[in-house]
């Protein structure tokens, strides 16, 4: 296991701005992929949850590869949502505050394209878009990628469940010719497959950085109950836990709002989030939930998709997902950066059947708790 950053090969600048973050030790998927990327041109292939450190494994060695002096759009990074976006250009400012000047641009839908499209003529080496969006300004011939040395797809699989596959087929194409492609994925189902064996070289580099290493901070239980005893339940639960926050679960927009409403009801701190809001209602919710003046969010899965919150201690399955990667995003919402946290699944005698499937895919161990 390397020690620290040094090791891995960055440059003294990089590593005295991580040190100021408090970022000291490699976790395993920056360990492996940052070696990697630095050496040389590569393709590379890498399974790893969310809260792992992916963000970093890619972005050091894309800081390392850029040309400060040249005024040109040289790394795309792309996202399935705005707020993963937001958050990746936000964190590569981070990493750079001892080195050259180094400007990335985040694009996404849900802002005036010609705002963005205002900010990419300032100088910009490295734009993190969501798929639609990059499109768009493609498009309207409004960006320029012809210099782009590296393109990392972050969260794949979210995309692709997204409905991004077609984008992502379009943008790849635009660019075969790109050195570098970096894929991140959670999971690897088969529409990933195929991006990797018509846009990558056969001789793509892979690492999984297996479950257990994810998971191990993680403690998964369940409680089963009748479902007109969920609500009750899960009062109790956050008056066990206080003023700890985190976020509850649902399979649908209704069940997401109805569970809010009950919530607020009885004077808990909660907000809905759900794919029917406008962008400045989600907005709002999310500045409220991260200077914790919210202490839940109820979120349906595709509302909840790149959400990164630290300190969350616990996450609440009300209802359980029907796709075992819905399961293993949920969870990864809680237990980042080295800390331990709770995955909770309230579950009918119909749901139980669903977990204990999840629990031989997913290789988990799941204990059960009784409701007081």
């Amino acid at each position: 296991m390397a020690q620290n950053f040094k090791s891995l090969g960055l440059n003294k600048n990089l590593i005295k701005g991580l040190n100021e973050l408090g970022i000291v030790k490699p976790t395993q998927i920056q360990e492996e992929a940052i070696p990697l990327l630095l050496e040389g041109n590569a393709h590379l292939v890498g399974q790893a949850q969310t809260g792992t450190g992916k963000t970093a494994a890619y972005g050091l060695p894309i800081l390392e590869r850029i040309n400060a002096n040249q005024k040109s759009i040289q790394a795309l990074i792309l996202c399935p949502t705005r707020e993963l976006s937001q958050q990746v250009a936000k964190q590569l400012f981070k990493f750079t505050k001892y080195t050259e000047k180094i400007f990335a641009e985040a694009v996404y839908g849900g802002e005036k394209i010609d705002i963005q499209i205002k900010n990419l003529s300032r100088p910009t080496h490295i734009v993190v878009a969501t798929p639609g969006r990059l499109i768009d300004l493609l498009n309207r011939k409004a960006i320029d990628l012809s210099q782009v040395h590296t393109v990392v797809l972050d969260e794949a699989d979210e995309m692709l469940s997204m409905g991004f596959k077609q984008q992502l087929d379009e943008i790849l194409s635009a660019l075969r010719n790109v050195e570098n492609k970096w894929l991140f994925s959670a999971t690897m189902p088969h529409g990933i497959k195929q991006i990797v064996n018509q846009h990558m070289a056969e001789d793509a580099h892979r690492i999984q950085i297996s479950r257990d290493v994810v998971n191990k901070n993680i403690e998964h239980k369940f409680l089963q109950c009748e479902e007109v005893d969920k609500l009750p339940i899960l009062m109790d639960f956050l008056r066990s836990k206080k003023g700890e926050r985190g976020i509850i679960f649902c399979k649908t927009k209704a069940a997401t709002a109805k569970l809010a409403k009950q919530l607020i009801a009885k004077n808990v701190a909660a907000e809905a989030l759900q794919g029917d809001m406008l962008q400045k209602e989600r907005d709002k919710a999310m500045r409220a939930f991260k200077n914790e003046s919210l202490r839940l969010l109820v979120a349906t899965d595709i509302a909840a998709r790149g959400i990164d919150v630290q300190d969350l201690t616990f996450v609440i399955h009300y209802q359980m997902p029907d796709q075992e990667e819905y399961y293993t995003h949920r969870s990864g919402r809680t237990a980042r950066a080295g800390k331990e946290g709770l995955s909770l699944a309230l579950v009918t005698s119909k749901e139980l059947r669903t977990l204990r499937n999840y629990e031989k895919s997913l290789g988990i161990g799941f204990s059960e708790v009784k409701a007081r």
